[in-house]
């Protein structure tokens, strides 16, 4: 006989979220479980697929920017208009114990900041030099088709650099646009996204995505070319973009032999491990890192340079990595590649930060034990750019 209820952790993983999400759910009122004469909380099974259910139609969690305290009830409500509730959300963006809510307060935006629509009390906090990150968890209905890209890019993430380098309707270009991230998070923010992909297979899932996961029409408001874009950034006119955000290849990281974590999450599952069959356009089929790196910034990075208006961003996320025995340490390969390097159009790429995203989700795995000290990489990096004069 079937289980009518449960307890907390059982209804955590019926639902894809955190046992802390399952708490807050429950402080919102968005849940009512009974308790034991213990205390334990007993939550319905009916009343889970239920809200299961509902979450499906969710079309994209809130604005962290459009949120505010309502100083009556203490709940979080929002200024959007056809948005989804906070319950929506909660089940959407799968949230973290440490999660912080940026009330939005009356503060106007100062008429001096032509960067971001964020006032003063909402650009502090996003100066830290690191953030956690987000990720609807693989069990979520809108996490199936990031899933099946072998190098998955949070849309929650870009979202949170979205927000802060950019005003809303303006225009990011994503040169590795993969499954459609950027570009979900573009027309979650209200921003316009022009995505370049490689791959038909992922260029394709990036429109099914915006069209099942946000709402039927939605991948018409963006610019999705199949291409290399190495050839089609050279199609743009100088100045034509306001932001670029990307996650690059890894060089030949997805090529190496399966290991014992691949295995486990991708290949049980029937997930994609490499990200083309030996596409020679692929820049992680390069078989020397040194001529990778180069081509990647030559040609890819100082094109997008050029076409980024003068004193606006490129944010480049980036992890470390093993070659074999050797660590290769990428994103500072990249800096020293990049930093100061001159555009075509007369101006210069400027190294302005460097955050770091942490993964503390991740599982830690015994690499190298009792022998020798191989990391577990649980965290990336943001490269932050500026394009100034020179």
């Amino acid at each position: 006989m079937s289980e009518t209820i449960v307890g907390t952790k059982q209804a955590a993983q019926m639902l894809g979220v955190s046992i802390s999400t399952i708490y807050r759910m429950v402080d919102n009122g968005i849940l009512q479980p009974s308790k034991t004469p213990g205390g334990q909380r007993r939550f319905p099974v009916d009343q889970l697929d239920e809200y299961k259910k509902k979450s499906r139609s969710i079309v994209a969690p809130q604005n962290p920017y459009q949120m505010r305290i309502n100083v009556v009830s203490g709940e979080i409500e929002e200024d959007i208009d056809d948005g989804p509730s906070f319950a929506a959300s909660v089940i959407e963006e799968g949230l973290e114990e440490d999660t912080e809510y940026p009330a939005v307060d009356d503060k106007p935006v100062d008429p001096r900041n032509t960067l971001n629509d964020l006032n003063g009390s909402q650009w502090l906090p996003e100066t830290k030099s690191f953030f956690f990150q987000k990720g609807l968890g693989a069990k979520h209905p809108h996490a199936q088709i990031e899933r099946q890209h072998p190098a998955p890019f949070s849309f929650q993430d870009v979202s949170h650099l979205v927000t802060f380098f950019t005003k809303k309707g303006m225009k990011v270009l994503d040169p590795f646009g993969g499954v459609g991230s950027t570009a979900k998070a573009c027309e979650l923010e209200g921003r316009i996204c022009i995505s370049i992909e490689l791959q038909k297979r992922w260029h394709e899932l990036a429109i099914k995505r915006l069209e099942s996961e946000v709402r039927e029409g939605a991948s018409q408001k963006h610019i999705f070319i199949l291409g290399d874009a190495r050839k089609e950034l050279k199609k743009f006119d100088d100045c034509s973009f306001d932001f670029m955000v990307t996650s690059p290849p890894y060089w030949s990281i997805l090529n190496k032999k399966a290991d014992y974590k691949v295995k486990r999450e991708r290949l049980a599952n029937n997930l994609a491990t490499n990200y083309s069959d030996n596409d020679e356009n692929d820049l992680a089929n390069i078989e020397s890192y040194d001529e990778f790196l180069r081509v990647l910034v030559d040609d890819v990075f100082l094109e997008c340079g050029r076409v980024l208006r003068p004193k606006k961003y490129m944010c480049i996320v980036v992890s470390d990595f093993r070659n074999k025995s050797e660590f290769i340490s990428f994103h500072s390969d990249l800096i020293q590649a990049l930093n100061h390097r001159a555009t075509a159009d007369g101006y210069k790429i400027t190294l302005q930060g460097v955050k770091v995203l942490l993964q503390n989700h991740k599982t830690l795995l015994p690499y190298g034990y009792p022998f020798a000290y191989v990391e577990n990489i649980h965290h990336q990096y943001v490269l932050v750019f500026r394009k100034d004069k020179k």
